[in-house]
C-alpha cells in the first residue's frame, strides 16, 4: 500500500494530531475560488441534480440546500471515468475537487469536495475502517488552548470532552474513517456546516461534502472501501 505524502503537511508533524483535525472543524477560510462552467451546454447534458438536494428527514432533519450557491459542476452526477482502479473504489482528485465512486462500465458517481488548503494537502491509498452516523466530535487538548472560541461548544460526552453528533457538529451527518496500515490516518471524509466551501481548498487534510452527498456515499461504500487520494500527478 502506497504511504501518503505527508512533505505537504508539516503542520502535522509540528503539531500533532490537532492540526489534522483541524480539517474537521468549523472554518471560513477558503483557499481557491469557484473555477467556472467551462461549457453549459456539456454541463446541461449531465442532467440536472438539483433534486438530490432537498430536504433531508433524519435523526436530524438537514435543511434543503440552495444549489445556486455554488458552481453546479460540483453537484453530484454520474459521469464517464476512466481509471484502473476496480469498481467500488473511492477516487478523490483534489486539484478539481472531485471524489469519483467508481462504477462498472467506465462510469462513476462524481461528487463535489472540499480539500486540504495550502501546506495540508495529502494523498496516497487508505482504507475506511469504519462509518458513523452523526458522529460525536473530539478535539485534542492543543486545539481547545490554540481556539478558546470553541470552548462554549464543548461537553462531557461518553468519549471525552467533544460535540455531540447533530447540525452544529463540524462532522456533518456522516463520517467515514480513513485508515493506513492498521493506524487512524486522521482524515476523514464527512459532511460540513459550511457547504458552500464545497470546490474550494478549506479544510486541514479531510474531505468535506455536502451533507446530502455525504449520507448518499455512505450508504454505497462499505467499511474496507479502498480510497485512493491523487497526487500532483493524476492518473489511475
Amino acid at each position: 500500500m502506497k504511504s501518503f505524502d505527508r512533505r505537504a503537511v508539516l503542520g502535522f508533524s509540528l503539531a500533532g494530531a490537532a492540526m489534522a483535525l483541524g480539517g474537521c472543524q468549523r472554518t471560513t477560510t477558503a483557499g481557491a475560488p469557484l473555477e467556472p462552467i467551462s461549457s453549459v451546454s456539456s454541463y446541461a447534458s449531465m442532467g440536472n441534480t438539483a433534486d438530490h438536494y432537498g430536504e433531508v428527514p433524519d435523526r436530524f432533519t438537514i435543511a434543503a440546500f440552495d444549489t445556486s450557491s455554488i458552481n453546479p459542476v460540483y453537484l453530484r452526477h454520474e459521469v464517464p471515468y476512466t481509471t484502473s482502479q476496480p469498481p467500488g473504489t473511492i477516487v478523490i482528485d483534489p486539484r478539481e475537487h472531485f471524489l469519483y465512486y467508481v462504477q462498472p462500465g467506465g462510469r462513476a458517481i462524481r461528487y463535489g469536495v472540499g480539500v486540504g488548503k495550502e501546506g495540508f494537502g495529502w494523498s496516497g491509498t487508505a482504507t475506511i475502517n469504519s462509518k458513523q452516523e452523526w458522529p460525536d466530535w473530539y478535539p485534542p487538548k492543543e486545539m481547545i488552548a490554540r481556539r478558546p472560541d470553541i470552548k462554549p461548544q464543548l461537553s462531557q460526552l461518553q468519549s471525552g470532552i467533544g460535540v455531540p453528533g447533530g447540525l452544529s457538529n463540524p462532522l456533518g451527518a456522516r463520517a467515514m474513517y480513513l485508515w493506513q496500515n492498521g493506524k487512524d490516518t486522521l482524515y476523514r471524509i464527512h459532511g460540513t456546516l459550511e457547504p458552500t466551501t464545497i470546490g474550494t481548498n478549506v479544510s486541514s487534510g479531510c474531505i468535506r461534502m455536502i451533507n446530502q452527498d455525504a449520507i448518499d456515499l455512505y450508504s454505497r461504500v462499505a467499511v474496507g472501501t479502498k480510497v485512493v487520494v491523487l497526487g500532483s500527478r493524476a492518473g489511475v
